[in-house]
This record gives C-alpha cells, structure tokens and sequence, in this order.
C-alpha cells in the first residue's frame, strides 16, 4: 500500500501529476482538479495522500492533499458500480465535503451534475454511501473545496453549451499548461482546446 508520495513536481499532464521521490523514483498520480489548480511551479516539493488501486490491467495512483478527501474517494469506491475514474470525478467536480453532504441528505441533483453520474448511479450511492460516509462528518469553511477559479471555467463552459466532461478535461488541460490565472483566461485557453479538439 503506497500511503503518501512526498518529491518534486515534475509534471502536470490532463488529470496527473508526475511527482520524483529521493529515491528517483518517479510516480504518475491522479488528482482531483482543485488539487491539480493549487499544484505549485513545477520543481517544487509536494506531498499527496494516495490510494493505490490495482486491477488486472493496471496498478492506479490517486493523489489528495487532505485526508479527508482521500476518506471521501475510498468510501465511493466501495459502492457498486463506482470505479476510481467516475469516484475521482466525483471529488472533482464537488469536493469531499458537498459528496459526504449530498449523500447524507440525498440530494440527487447534485450528484447528477458530476459527468458519468445518472439518476440511477445516484440512487445507488445514496443508499449503499449515506450510513458509510456519516462517519466522516462535514468539515468547516477551513476545508479546501473545489478550486473556484477551475470551478467557474467548468461552469462557464457548461452554459456555453460544451459538455461537462468535455469542460472538464478542457479545463484540466489548460491549468495543466498554464497554471490557473484568472477566469477569463482560463476559459479562453479551455476553449482553444475545444476548438482545436473538434
């Protein structure tokens, strides 16, 4: 079990990071996008609480810069019919908080504006989560949510008429070439994305 890879940022691609241990190790992470929004220059030392999920075809590092995140990712991943992409869009999209919080009060609408997440899906982590994920508690206004500048460009784009994943990966995209800037910025590179994608 591969608890937490603390080393040097060496590369921001889509939704992964590349972080370079000591050893020289090197190891490609999955991670929400408010975690890759607050990712510093690369070069710089990070630290990220990871789950290793292994499957026959792949072994899979996800990466979260709070404990209550990671809490969040393992316990959607014990529901049927949630695996890492769609538990790690969840995160994403929402933040653990308003996942912990919309399961605890079966708010099916927000769980459905998470890309891959339908109705049902939403049902069936309601009510195989709700009990697993009231342990864990709604922390304060201290706890990172979704970053808000990522946040705002997904959202800009999703009115514009773009798909929400399509949004999202766009989005991913360009705080992964560029950094985060502002919103107008970061929606104009995102579109150029989408453009060129079409």
């Amino acid at each position: 079990m591969i608890a937490a890879v603390r080393g040097i940022l060496t590369g921001k691609h889509g939704e992964r990071v590349t972080v370079t241990t000591s050893g020289g190790v090197s190891y490609e992470i999955a991670v929400p996008i408010a975690v890759l929004e607050r990712m510093p220059a690369d070069g710089a030392t990070v630290e990220l609480r990871t789950v290793l999920v292994v499957r026959e075809d792949a072994w899979s590092l996800y990466g979260f810069d709070t404990e209550y995140d990671k809490a969040v990712f393992q316990r959607l991943l014990s529901a049927t019919g949630v695996g890492p992409k769609l538990a790690l869009a969840l995160v994403s999209t929402l933040g653990g908080a308003r996942v912990v919080r919309s399961l605890k009060e079966g708010d099916l609408g927000t769980l459905c504006t998470v890309p891959g997440v339908g109705k049902k899906t939403a049902e069936r982590m309601v009510v195989e989560l709700k009990d697993k994920v009231g342990a864990l508690g709604i922390p304060g206004t201290a706890q990172p949510g979704p970053g808000p500048v990522a946040e705002q460009a997904v959202q800009a784009l999703t009115n514009l008429g773009f798909a929400s994943a399509d949004a999202d990966r766009a989005v991913r995209a360009a705080v992964a070439g560029n950094g985060t800037g502002n919103v107008a910025e970061l929606i104009r590179t995102a579109l150029q994305i989408l453009t060129k994608a079409r």
